[in-house]
């Protein structure tokens, strides 16, 4: 959390004047490892009288967006209409047949396979269900077929049988070093084994050695010989070296993916039209969000109300994008949009804008939920309020309208939580606290907003089961912890170094350091393997989903980890858009060349 002006919250006599705020660039004050709370309280109240000037507030200088208002209602698309509609189930068709008529193990994984990575698997469902419990039932199911199976269809077996629920324990892995042991990084075939098994290890549990080795061998294999790869194959091992497919983004996977797949010499035309078109079909749909979405946030005012915050709205988008990027999910994916644009600007209120007085009001606000705290309230944070109060109670309306659940409760908490553990931010920033690495963990996770993103993707699946719903929140308590963790963590190797050189409270990383001794470098590497050991646990949950709606949500719990780890990966694309420029365009503007 960034840090605000250090000015004390009981000088009375400047509390309503915030119709004559100033936003000027000043630096905390620098405090040595002895100053008080109650020293920090003196010196920042002479500064204030001696000045005799209105509160000083900081900016963080966040640039315009690059995608205005005007340029956002003039997208267009013409993949909405019939004639494309029309082909895209003619190709559809095409590939049911193909699923029906596969000839071997292998072949039906790798087609499995290649329909996820370009994105249209999910056409396909009921038929990649029905055809992984076939293989499954024949290949995986018993140990006595294990030995007679070949290292590839094993890891690219595993993989997928993990992905979709399947039992399959880490033993199938036993002699994966006597296998690997004559493979040659010239060969394209040999290569491939070994990525195949790189990606398997990454749907590890806790305590399961097999795999931690076989990661461990497969990513030092991969990194030593990448120069001695034919290139159609190292393209996909630097891929794979750069971020596990398991934690990829599935729509920017297929971004990826179709170009790689078109330029391979066994791609199947039928797979490549079809991805293509769908890739644009549903390219339009997100365009219709996203121009509906505009429309809301110009409405709001906020961005000409609050010059200080963040305008958001294309990588707020993005989140819900990144969340559940199919068709169906059109309502919950602008829901969230919503919702992740709002946290972003009130985020920018407790770390760099309002006073402490101000956030202790505020939150006292939130927590009551009533209009009428407003009275206590600044201008600025009464449109703070108001919006969020409007769009909150709207959400859990038209959840009601929709499926008879009033959410409003688990909402409101959501919400709530959040404010308080930005407050407890703000005191550690004002009292110049340096929490440990655990304190901050324990706060950090959940003013990360992950817990309120998915206390409102669990009532935006596209399952409504009542009664599913509510008896399964305290289940999906684990998932929502470990996705917030890798979220956090993310974030914060991301984003640490520009919000520190802007005066922020330690992070992760630093507060680690202080912990330990540790150099920078290695703090970065603890908070890899901590990333690692979260996945660890959220494949653990995933393998428990064993209904519609659990496995639809702890997939979408999935997608919020990814998603932070796309968002961060180059440093803070959230507040800086322009560093995934190029996947936004792919992703949102521009439709892929159609082969003719």
């Amino acid at each position: 959390m960034a840090s605000m002006a250090s000015f004390s919250c009981s000088i009375t006599h400047l509390k309503n004047r915030h119709d004559t705020h100033r936003l000027v660039n000043i630096q905390k004050p620098q405090y040595s490892s002895q100053t008080t709370s109650k020293q920090v309280h003196r010196v920042t109240v002479k500064a204030v009288e001696t000045a005799e000037l209105p509160v000083a507030r900081r900016s963080a200088n966040y640039a315009p967006s690059i995608y205005s208002f005007e340029y956002i209602q003039s997208l267009s698309t013409e993949y909405l209409g019939e004639d494309y509609k029309a082909r895209a189930n003619s190709l559809k068709d095409k590939v049911k047949m193909m699923l029906h008529e596969v000839e071997s193990p292998l072949s039906a994984l790798e087609l499995v396979d290649n329909l996820q990575r370009l994105g249209i698997s999910y056409h396909f469902d009921d038929e990649i269900r029905s055809l992984l419990e076939v293989v499954y039932d024949t290949y995986y199911k018993t140990q006595d077929k294990w030995n007679a199976m070949d290292l590839n269809l094993k890891a690219l077996g595993f993989r997928l049988m993990r992905q979709h629920g399947f039992h399959v324990p880490q033993e199938i892995f036993d002699n994966f070093k006597d296998i690997t042991e004559n493979l040659k990084p010239e060969s394209r075939e040999d290569v491939l084994v070994i990525l195949n098994l790189y990606e398997a290890s990454y749907h590890l549990f806790d305590n399961e050695s097999i795999l931690d080795d076989a990661l461990e061998f497969t990513t030092k294999y991969l990194k030593e010989n990448l120069e001695k790869m034919d290139e159609s194959i190292s393209t996909l091992a630097s891929h794979a070296l750069e971020l596990p497919l398991h934690w990829r983004l599935p729509r920017v996977e297929a971004q990826w993916f179709i170009d790689v797949y078109e330029k391979r010499s066994d791609n199947n035309p039928t797979l490549l039209e079809l991805a293509k078109l769908d890739y644009n079909m549903l390219q339009a749909v997100h365009i219709e969000d996203l121009k509906h979405q505009s429309m809301w946030w110009e409405n709001t005012k906020w961005v000409s109300k609050l010059s200080f915050i963040r305008d958001s709205l294309v990588p707020s988008f993005l989140w819900g994008l990144g969340f559940g990027y199919l068709p169906h999910y059109s309502t919950g994916r602008r829901a969230l949009a919503k919702i992740v644009t709002l946290t972003t600007a009130i985020d920018d209120v407790y770390d760099i804008y309002a006073t402490l007085d101000e956030l202790e009001k505020f939150t006292d606000a939130i927590d009551r939920w009533d209009i009428h705290a407003l009275e206590g309230l600044p201008d600025y944070m009464k449109i703070c309020f108001l919006g969020y109060y409007n769009t909150i109670n709207e959400i859990a309306y038209n959840t009601l309208a929709d499926t008879n659940i009033l959410n409003l409760t688990y909402l409101r908490k959501a919400l709530a939580d959040l404010c308080h553990a930005y407050l407890v931010e703000a005191r550690w920033y004002y009292s110049g606290y340096k929490p440990t690495f655990q304190e901050y963990m324990k706060t950090a996770s959940i003013s990360v907003a992950g817990p309120l993103i998915l206390a409102h993707l669990k009532f935006e699946t596209s399952v409504h089961a009542t009664s599913e719903v509510l008896e399964r929140m305290t289940e999906f308590e684990a998932i929502d912890r470990y996705s917030s963790i890798v979220l956090r963590l993310t974030d914060d190797l991301g984003t640490s170094t520009d919000e520190l050189a802007r005066g922020d409270i330690l992070k992760s990383i630093q507060c680690y350091m202080r912990d330990t001794g540790s150099n920078e470098e290695e703090a970065r590497n603890h908070m890899k393997e901590l990333i690692l050991d979260a996945w660890k646990k959220i494949n653990k949950e995933r393998a428990r989903a064993d209904t519609q709606f659990s496995r639809e949500y702890v997939e979408y719990a999935s997608n919020m980890a990814r998603t932070g780890q796309f968002m961060y990966r180059e440093g803070d694309g959230h507040a800086r858009p322009e560093i995934n420029k190029s996947h936004l365009s792919t992703l949102l503007f521009n439709p892929i060349q159609l082969t003719k």
